[in-house]
């Protein structure tokens, strides 16, 4: 059995990686500085073994045939230096999930800057409902499968045989310490969706031609018998494609193409493909973002034989996934949530979102900018925009470096900043009342700010 240890196993990405080469029957070990929900959770029910910290010593008590490097792995990190000095084996985790999984399979690939979890879920749930059983790795946990990464099953219409459709999470961030190419490059797919595009990842792109080149670099790899679904509302994305492409395409979103048609007040609408009416999905996910999403999945579903009207009705039981609008509880009358978002975009998508939900009641958004590119504070003068739909807005500003209050002073009397967690969390349960809506917006774990929140709430 060969064994693997992976340098910064505690991502989705990675994490993924990592169950996926268990289930593959690779001896799978790890390490990381921290480790959240759900990866946490999902390495320990799997049985994988995890160290904390990059010490160099666990190469010795992991001697593994080759080491999968995550991007959260850089050059001084004990665990590195030692290895490249030892001229011990080495991959990143895109190139080893390449190699030894999607290589002979169809890949689904999902690319953008906002909604490629929830998209990649929804694609994924598609192909399941068909009795497709396809192999997936998202960067978040899909309800409808409770895991985030697993093999191609045996599919339903022929049980002797395993599914050749594998979808994934196509992520633009780089790939390692010794690969700056986006992660995507590795991918090859046959079927590709191209959400969105903005710039994002100010610590490692200078700009948006910067990242529209490496989208430039996953179109080229797209073969001409496959198929690419564009966001026909994206300017940024018409660009991409200007700069060559070699394989059919199809719009979502825009003027032609597939569209959004009628929407009811509970979320559901019907889908048209160039004007005409092919299919309607009923469903309460709400938010014009959602209704896009699936018609990008539409589209790339059919693309692998799922007819219209399936994906529709399979997105009828679509379970969102965890962290994306997720109720974490309700303490005295007021509901808490846990979202993921983190760039201005999705910010306000998702402020508008639960605006659409809950009508009048009050939202109270706290927000920790814990991104890299939030950390910079390249994204700061957008914020208040993205914040404006909020009654009330909390930002954390415990490790940042950049002038929260003077980049928020837009929000005026609304605004609170907090610096120290415990007094931060008190000042939340404080103005919070029965009726209201707590939007937490993180991309980490954010001090467990949830539960705590819900026990000071619970203890007034």
């Amino acid at each position: 059995m060969q064994h693997i240890h992976i340098i910064g196993i505690g991502g989705t990405f990675m994490g993924g990686v990592a169950a996926i080469a268990q289930a593959a029957g690779f001896k799978v070990t790890g390490c990381d500085a921290k480790m959240y929900p759900p990866m946490s959770t999902q390495l320990e029910a799997l049985g994988i073994e995890v160290v904390e910290g990059f010490e160099a010593a666990q190469l010795d008590a992991y001697p593994a045939d080759v080491y999968v490097i995550g991007n959260v792995a850089k050059r001084g990190l004990p665990v590195i230096e030692a290895l490249l000095n030892r001229g011990l084996n080495y991959v990143s985790g895109p190139q080893w999930l390449a190699e030894n999984v999607l290589h002979g399979r169809w890949v689904l690939a999902v690319a953008g800057t906002h909604g490629k979890t929830t998209t990649a879920s929804m694609l994924a749930w598609v192909l399941e409902d068909a009795g497709l059983a396809p192999g997936f790795l998202i960067g978040g946990v899909p309800q409808n499968f409770s895991v985030s990464a697993r093999l191609p099953q045996h599919t339903r219409q022929d049980p002797a045989s395993l599914s050749p459709f594998f979808v994934i999470e196509a992520d633009e961030y780089d790939t390692a310490f010794f690969d700056k190419r986006s992660k995507f490059v590795h991918y090859r797919p046959r079927t590709c969706i191209l959400n969105n595009l903005e710039y994002d990842h100010a610590d490692i792109f200078p700009d948006l031609a910067a990242i529209q080149t490496q989208f430039h670099h996953l179109v080229r790899t797209v073969p001409g018998e496959g198929l690419l679904v564009v966001n026909g509302r994206e300017a940024a994305l018409d660009e991409v494609l200007a700069k060559g492409c070699w394989t059919p395409s199809e719009a979502f979103g825009g003027g032609a193409g597939w569209q959004i048609g009628a929407v009811d007040e509970h979320g559901g609408f019907e889908v048209l493909l160039d004007g005409q009416s092919a299919g309607r999905v009923d469903w309460d996910l709400l938010g014009e973002h959602n209704r896009l999403n699936a018609l990008a999945v539409i589209a790339a579903a059919r693309h692998v034989g799922v007819s219209v009207q399936a994906a529709c009705q399979a997105l009828g039981r679509f379970k969102n996934v965890k962290r994306r609008m997720e109720v974490k509880g309700v303490a005295a009358g007021v509901t808490v949530y846990d979202d993921f978002a983190h760039h201005p975009t999705a910010i306000a998508t998702t402020v508008a979102g639960l605006r659409q939900k809950v009508g009048p009641a009050r939202i109270l958004a706290v927000l920790e900018p814990r991104s890299n590119t939030m950390k910079l504070g390249t994204m700061k003068a957008a914020l208040p925009e993205s914040l404006q739909e909020a009654d009330k807005v909390f930002c954390y500003a415990g490790d940042i470096d950049w002038d929260v209050q003077a980049a928020l002073s837009p929000l005026g009397d609304k605004l609170t900043i907090g610096r120290e967690f415990a007094a931060f969390v008190a000042a939340i349960a404080e103005e919070a009342q029965a009726g209201d809506q707590v939007l937490v917006m993180s991309n980490g774990g954010f001090g467990g700010i949830h539960d705590k929140l819900l026990a000071a709430l619970a203890d007034r």
